[in-house]
């Protein structure tokens, strides 16, 4: 099998590092250059440290996983992939031409999945002929640590389609959690309330990060706090998963919280910065 994963980002990479180490091969593709320079290195920090946490990860060596990961800018190199993966930021401009040159490429019967966590699955499935290939796969992050995607079934997706994306999941052990179409899906419908509202109470002066994310790690259990989990996911990437929201459903609570825009306009994206709401 191979898999062309579009975009080079956070998430492109971990997509990409967690096929291959299941001996799948894929063409990692993104439009610039110099974020393709910096995967070889960053794919040997990531293994290394997967490797004391993932038992799958173990007997992986970076050699392996090099000869597995083809790096790439053009589309016409994705021509003969069994299947797309696309992880492009959460701005509509930018994935719609994606979708476009995609469809001028592909064969049209190759599955389509949007690692999106807000666009309706249903309206980029409207930018390809045959929508029915196209389904949702929000992975979460870190990608090889996590044993469940959430799958969005969109408007057109088939069930043939649904049943190829439960194999390709499975085959890295993973299950698949599916859910009907609407813009944030479960997960960030409720996840990104919680790490705007997170903001809101920094912002206030009632509680700081430490304070707010220990309250939800030792009062509720959870592995990491909201804002943890913001820095870990980028503040731009939450901002933009807001703006969607909010423009999806003219619904005030999505209001992005100012310290978070004001933020990101400063620079401070979370861990891919170095600082965030903490320090890195």
């Amino acid at each position: 099998m191979k898999v062309a994963i579009i975009g080079a980002g956070t998430m492109g990479r971990d997509i990409a590092l967690n096929l291959a180490a299941y001996d799948i091969h894929c063409v990692l593709m993104d439009s610039s250059e110099l974020v393709l320079e910096g995967v070889r290195d960053d794919m040997k920090q990531k293994l290394r440290f997967y490797k004391m946490s993932i038992p799958k990860f173990r007997d992986v060596t970076k050699e392996q996983i090099n000869e597995r990961i083809t790096l790439a800018t053009n589309f016409d190199d994705i021509a003969d992939v069994d299947w797309v993966i696309e992880n492009v930021p959460e701005d509509w401009d930018i994935k719609s031409k994606v979708y476009l040159a995609l469809d001028k490429v592909i064969p049209p019967t190759t599955p389509i999945a949007v690692n999106t966590s807000c666009i309706s699955i249903s309206r980029v499935a409207s930018l390809v002929s045959h929508p029915e290939r196209v389904i949702g796969m929000h992975f979460m992050n870190p990608v090889p640590m996590k044993p469940a995607v959430e799958g969005i079934r969109g408007f057109h997706t088939s069930e043939e389609t649904i049943s190829k994306a439960k194999a390709l999941l499975k085959s890295i052990d993973k299950k698949i959690i599916l859910v009907n179409d609407s813009p944030g899906f479960v997960a960030n419908r409720l996840s990104h309330l919680f790490m705007n509202e997170a903001a809101f109470l920094v912002q206030e002066n009632v509680a700081d990060a430490q304070s707010i994310d220990a309250i939800f790690k030792e009062g509720y259990g959870h592995a990491m706090g909201p804002l943890e989990t913001a820095d870990l996911i980028g503040l731009d990437t939450v901002l933009n998963s807001l703006k969607v929201l909010y423009d999806s459903y003219q619904d005030s609570k999505f209001r992005c919280c100012p310290l978070l825009q004001k933020m990101v306009d400063a620079g401070l994206l979370g861990r891919k910065s170095g600082r965030g709401f903490y320090t890195y």
